[in-house]
């Protein structure tokens, strides 16, 4: 069988500025492995449960008290389960409710002498975890950009970091992949 490399831009859709990755990614990696690229890509920090959803059916770790039902992300290949023009939802923290939209743009051989997987592109930085879903993003930006807001000084004393919303390095997100996907 030939490996196939799949081109995956995977965004925000409910986030303003769009939050988006490209990433290639080889086809055999498994769901659960996925999972790792786009926490990665992203900048998530995994702390949160997530699930796919991909033409209806859920996949995940499998909860051992079954109050979820998820299929194991672990014994499912990307190439088992899309292709190219492929769109399916990995949602992340079933709190802040993070739904990213993945569409497989391309799939092709691989470059000989590349390795994968690779960000090649994207925008924004990732929200902060547990800012509080889409919503919660907007008002943190807001409150971060005006020094007369209310919550400014809040927000910034609860990230305890500069935060620059414009700021993304596809580069560094590779070095982040290569090392742990």
């Amino acid at each position: 069988m030939t490996r196939q490399i799949f081109q995956l831009k995977v965004s925000l859709p409910d986030v303003t500025p769009a939050v988006w990755r490209r990433v290639l990614v080889p086809g055999g990696y498994t769901l659960d492995r996925l999972h790792r690229v786009i926490q990665h890509a992203m900048g998530w920090q995994d702390y949160h449960l997530h699930s796919f959803d991909i033409d209806g059916l859920q996949y995940g770790e499998p909860d051992p008290d079954g109050e979820l039902a998820l299929r194991d992300e672990l014994d499912v290949r990307l190439d088992m389960v899309a292709a190219k023009g492929s769109r399916f939802l990995y949602t992340y923290d079933f709190g802040d409710w993070w739904e990213h939209e993945v569409v497989v743009e391309d799939v092709f051989g691989p470059e000989p002498d590349e390795r994968y997987p690779i960000c090649v592109d994207g925008e924004w930085a990732c929200p902060p975890e547990d800012v509080g879903g889409a919503f919660g993003y907007t008002e943190f930006l807001a409150a971060l950009a005006d020094p007369g807001h209310p919550e400014h000084e809040p927000m910034r004393g609860w990230i305890g970091r500069p935060f620059h919303a414009a700021a993304f390095e596809p580069d560094r997100v590779t070095t982040l992949l290569r090392r742990f996907c």
